[in-house]
């Protein structure tokens, strides 16, 4: 591309996460008025054509309008995905279901990072960038197929919508794991406390952070303090940093690879033996304190050691990267997306999150259009930026975030002072005679579970 300035570098990388805000906000108008399926099927189909076009690019312009298509997409899926996994789920099992969102983040890191190397071998040319851009045509029709097939409804969004019958019928399906009683139960109290929230939505953002403001700026900080982490800049720039330190073209792209592969593991790892286990508060103190002694270590590390000789050093150096992607990709990023999602009322969950995905991509698009330069000219002090941001988090974190492990999406409303609905024994008799009847016309699958009835 005729080796482009670094303020055109670092375009190509804040064009696509400017798009990412605009397709997070297009979700808080839009997100509930199509539902969680619809909407996702919508960024499916223009996030392909946002591939097709950064693939087929002739010139700059056309491959950045492909970025900022691309991005609005993966903008509203990754504020969308959370919400909606988080809605299928069960209680004791949201942290691994939700948390497979952040997996899918990873595991694309993770990927790309090796294409890259790969594709770095090849002839220079068209190819070495056409490759890694065309290998990502195909996902989005995947997932358009899979949730256009498969993929349940959201039952608590058909409570919502006023679809209670259809709602049931998704609820049951995805709660196969329970006795009869017992979906009873958790749909009556799912029901009720919805409309509940339904009678008292807040009509203007005004009014949101009035009645829920404990919750909207957890949603909201949580989001931008991952950002201010410095993540996408470490991620998106690590090649100038090992440039930095001397290191050759090859085993950058090996290195980067490497880094990919740590983000991928340790988050899988986590999702599957931490998140419901440990707990997200937990999760995301111990992600932010060990962030800030990483990166301390790191541009220590890179102040001793960039301009000399020594090799082991270098490692070291290159040690302090990894020591960070080891931790926020194994503590906070399925965390922090799922965190964000759930402390939120339903009423309130696609339009306080959208805001709460737009405040990380713009915030983001900041640091990293701003990395280039900020690396060429103070070099590893960018990294005491992020120490001092992350230090305020940790603060923030340690006073108002509440646990929400094992507990309902209704039930987290008790943890910021918010009430929840109790039910009688008549509001269960009456879900008991609904189901029957859905039963007896077909609507409602019964088969027999030893002495109960589902």
């Amino acid at each position: 591309m005729n080796h482009p300035s670094k303020a055109l570098t670092g375009s190509v990388v804040a064009v696509y996460i400017a798009g990412e805000a605009g397709g997070a906000l297009t979700q808080t108008f839009i997100g509930d008025r199509l539902g969680r399926i619809r909407f996702m099927q919508m960024m499916c189909v223009i996030v392909t054509i946002g591939t097709v076009v950064q693939t087929a690019s002739i010139n700059m312009s056309m491959f950045l309008a492909g970025r900022v298509l691309a991005g609005y997409a993966v903008g509203g899926l990754v504020a969308t995905v959370p919400i909606y996994l988080s809605e299928i789920s069960a209680p004791h099992q949201r942290g691994l279901i939700g948390g497979i969102s952040g997996c899918g983040i990873s595991f694309g890191t993770m990927t790309s990072n090796w294409i890259g190397m790969f594709c770095g071998y090849g002839a220079y040319g068209p190819t070495q960038w056409r490759l890694p851009l065309g290998i990502q045509i195909p996902w989005g029709i995947i997932l358009f197929i899979g949730l256009a097939t498969f993929m349940p409804n959201s039952p608590r969004q058909l409570i919502r919508h006023g679809h209670v019958d259809q709602a049931r019928i998704e609820f049951i399906k995805i709660r196969r794991d329970l006795h009869s009683h017992v979906v009873l139960e958790e749909f009556a109290l799912m029901h009720a406390q919805i409309e509940y929230e339904m009678e008292r939505e807040p009509k203007s953002y005004l009014e949101i952070f009035r009645l829920f403001k404990h919750r909207a700026l957890v949603s909201i900080a949580v989001q931008t303090m991952t950002s201010l982490t410095g993540v996408n800049v470490i991620q998106y720039y690590q090649t100038i940093l090992y440039k930095s330190l001397g290191i050759e073209t090859t085993t950058i792209l090996a290195l980067a690879g490497v880094y990919g592969t740590i983000a991928f593991v340790s988050n899988a790892l986590t999702t599957r033996f931490l998140t419901d286990q440990w707990g997200r508060r937990k999760m995301i103190l111990t992600g932010l304190s060990g962030i800030i002694a990483i990166e301390i270590y790191a541009a220590v590390m890179q102040l001793e050691f960039q301009d000399g000789n020594n090799k082991v050093g270098k490692g070291f150096a290159v040690l302090g990267i990894y020591l960070f992607v080891l931790t926020y990709y194994g503590m906070l990023n399925s965390t922090t997306w799922l965190y964000g999602a759930e402390v939120l009322p339903m009423a309130l969950r696609s339009k306080v999150m959208g805001l709460a995905a737009a405040s990380h991509f713009i915030v983001n698009v900041g640091i990293t259009e701003a990395g280039p330069s900020a690396f060429a000219e103070i070099k590893q002090n960018y990294y005491y930026v992020f120490v001092a941001c992350t230090l305020f988090f940790l603060v923030i974190a340690y006073f108002y975030f509440p646990e929400t492990k094992h507990k309902t999406l209704e039930e987290i409303a008790a943890a910021f002072g918010d009430k929840v609905v109790t039910l009688t024994e008549a509001d269960l008799v009456t879900e008991q005679t609904v189901f029957e009847e859905k039963a007896a016309v077909g609507h409602v699958e019964m088969k027999d579970m030893g002495d109960r009835r589902v």
